[in-house]
């Protein structure tokens, strides 16, 4: 067993860490859950400018990655479906509506020019062999924004989770460009469903938010919702609204569905409902509101880690200055590389080393008189000449040496010089340097395309108990027992509705808190009965007189049930005691009849409740009088309007 034991570990945590950092999670450095960089590196690889069958993508992207077709096709309509990468060609499906894609072999797409540019450098990213050893991939693209905010991510791994919201690009570069120059800025979800949201919660990327259809109540009979709240689609909407309706939450007569590329669905309300009645219960009870937790999980240097926005745009802010770091010393290299090797060409032409190898025998030979003919005009060389540069000299084709413009190339190396001077100036200035990228970035999107759809806003909470009206018929059996909405017999206790709590005090003391019932058997001749809303029920001053049955002896005890667990039984007089009478009523008078005995001329006492002191559920009460008590009587007397205290049934 302890050789099980040690096996199952070990492949658990195998399993775990695969699923954490190879699935379900994106890193942090470029966005991308591992499916999503593979497709846009396969892109990338095929891209001529043409659009390409997704068939054929999904294809060239099982070379990397491991698991099959469909999760393939899968990441790669919702990434298309961002409309920020990739171009699309034929029925992607609708995000408005939930409508599927249509099959691989039917659609096509292509890597938008953007994405190299945002992405795609192979000369600075780290590469790695692919599942099967054949190809090289990468283990994530040098991102120059943080896609993980921009396009949002949601992932379910071993023992962690992550929901991050999508934000509006533009809004994202400029954040970042504040970043960089030290400016305070916010950013807050924006979604391509458009809608309201309130932000209150968010939490810079780690509490939740609540967001709303957009609705137009313009006329009183009917209301026309033209943008989805986030998560929905027409479809679930409908769904939801259909729901609501059945169960009697909101009266409506039809839903009428006129989505095309906008969202247009229609609610008809009864006759005799207002928009302004239903509002509320729409957003109580259908996906009009939805309430989203949020967990900004990333993969950092190998690691899950959560984060937050500002987080991740400081990373990010680095990272830019870093990925334009690296590019503009790779291109100083490659232009330097350039300028000696247009030098060496210079020379070797104008000063015809080339005539020394016309009468040398062997290879070493030639080699050697090149290089000892470059040793007059080392100066002007910018490093020391190699073998590799020989080589490359001795491949020049004659018709070239003909034909040598000295002109051009001293056009060519000034160009070179310049350049060399410009990116000398720019390592020197980085953020400025970021800042103007970001710029260049910003001109290049549309400013159609990429505006804020989501409204932030701030909405008041509403409580699904008010949400509704209380219709419902409350009905108890004193015969049987029964209690609830659905019993058909006994008397009516009070109106309610589907999210109202109940109090019920039994004959036996003990009372309990629970949801409406359809039909529930309390006890026969219960006590009380009324709602349990915590503001409603701490106002209620309850009064019991019970006695001992051991003793005889009276007792009287005043409190209020301010607390309580939903559906657990509680004892509101100690255990084995016997009720007499509970009452509601801030003050009543009542009178004991005490049990007659020889030389006991008192036989009965009268008392007032208001004589004595409010005390805790759970204190014991006061006694009465230190005389058996044979029985109660209840004064009857005029009703006690207490405006602090509502009125209740009592049984």
């Amino acid at each position: 067993m302890a050789y099980v034991k040690k096996l199952f570990d070990k492949n658990f945590l195998e399993y775990a860490s695969y699923v954490i950092r190879d699935r379900a999670i994106p890193d942090l450095e470029d966005g991308l859950k591992p499916v999503q960089r593979r497709v846009l590196h396969t892109l990338l690889e095929i891209d001529d400018g043409k659009f390409h069958k997704v068939a054929n993508v999904v294809g060239q992207c099982m070379k990397y990655h491991p698991h099959g077709d469909s999760s393939i096709a899968g990441a790669l309509v919702v990434l298309a479906n961002k409309d920020l990468f990739i171009d699309k060609q034929g029925n992607f499906g609708n995000i408005l509506t939930g409508d599927e894609a249509s099959a691989a072999r039917y659609i096509e797409c292509r890597i938008n020019p953007i994405a190299r540019d945002i992405l795609y450098n192979p000369d600075i990213t780290k590469f790695v062999p692919s599942y099967d050893g054949r190809n090289m991939e990468p283990v994530a693209f040098r991102a120059k924004l943080p896609l993980c905010i921009i396009m949002g991510a949601e992932g379910i791994a071993v023992g962690m989770s992550t929901r991050i919201l999508s934000h509006n690009i533009r809004e994202v570069i400029e954040a970042e460009k504040n970043c960089l120059m030290g400016n305070p800025f916010q950013l807050y979800p924006d979604f391509q469903t458009g809608g309201l949201t309130d932000v209150s919660e968010y939490e810079d990327g780690k509490g939740k938010i609540v967001s709303r259809v957009r609705m137009d109540t313009s006329d009183p009979k009917r209301i026309v919702i033209t943008e989805l709240a986030y998560g929905s689609t027409t479809e679930s909407l409908i769904s939801s609204l259909e729901n609501a309706a059945k169960l009697g939450r909101i009266k409506i007569s039809s839903i009428n569905d006129y989505t095309t590329d906008k969202v247009e669905i229609e609610i008809v309300l009864q006759r005799g409902v207002y928009a302004k009645d239903v509002i509320e219960a729409l957003y109580a009870f259908t996906e009009c509101e939805v309430s989203v937790s949020l967990n900004l999980l990333v993969i950092k240097d190998n690691m899950p880690v959560v984060m937050t926005v500002t987080e991740v745009i400081q990373h990010h802010a680095k990272q830019l200055e870093q990925i334009l770091k690296e590019e503009l010393e790779l291109e100083r290299q490659n232009l330097t590389d350039r300028l000696h090797a247009r030098t060496l060409e210079r020379i070797f032409v104008e000063e015809r080393i080339y005539k020394k190898i016309e009468e040398m025998k062997t290879a070493e030979a030639v080699i050697k008189a090149v290089i000892d003919g470059f040793k007059p005009f080392e100066a002007e060389l910018i490093r020391p000449i190699t073998k590799d540069d020989v080589e490359r000299l001795l491949k020049i084709p004659i018709r070239r040496i003909s034909l040598y413009d000295i002109n051009k190339n001293r056009q060519e190396v000034k160009e070179i010089n310049a350049r060399l001077k410009e990116i000398a100036r720019l390592l020197k200035n980085l953020t400025a340097y970021a800042v103007s990228y970001l710029d260049t970035l910003l001109a290049k999107l549309d400013p159609e395309k990429t505006k804020r759809r989501t409204e932030i806003t701030r909405f008041g909470k509403i409580d699904v108990r008010d949400a509704v009206k209380r219709d419902i018929p409350l009905r108890y059996d004193d015969n049987t027992g029964y209690l609830g909405t659905g019993v058909s017999s006994g008397r009516e206790l009070m109106r309610v509705g589907p999210y109202d709590r109940i109090f019920v005090l039994r004959r036996t003391g003990v009372y309990t808190i629970f949801d409406v019932p359809q039909k529930l058997f309390v006890d026969k001749n219960m006590w009380y009965c009324g709602s349990a809303e915590k503001d409603v029920l701490s106002r209620v001053m309850f009064t019991i007189i019970y006695r001992d049955p051991v003793t005889l002896y009276c007792y009287i005890k005043k409190c209020r049930v301010e607390q309580y667990i939903m559906n657990r039984d509680y004892i509101i007089v100690p255990d084995g005691m016997e009720i007499l009478h509970v009452d509601t009523r801030s003050r009543f008078s009542f009178t004991l009849h005490y049990v007659k005995k020889p030389r006991i001329k008192i036989d009965r006492e009268d008392f007032t409740s208001a004589d004595y002191e409010e005390k805790g559920v759970k204190a014991q009460g006061v006694r009465l009088a230190s005389k058996e008590t044979a029985k109660i009587e209840i004064k009857i007397e005029k009703p006690d309007i207490n405006p602090e205290q509502p009125e209740l049934d009592l049984i």
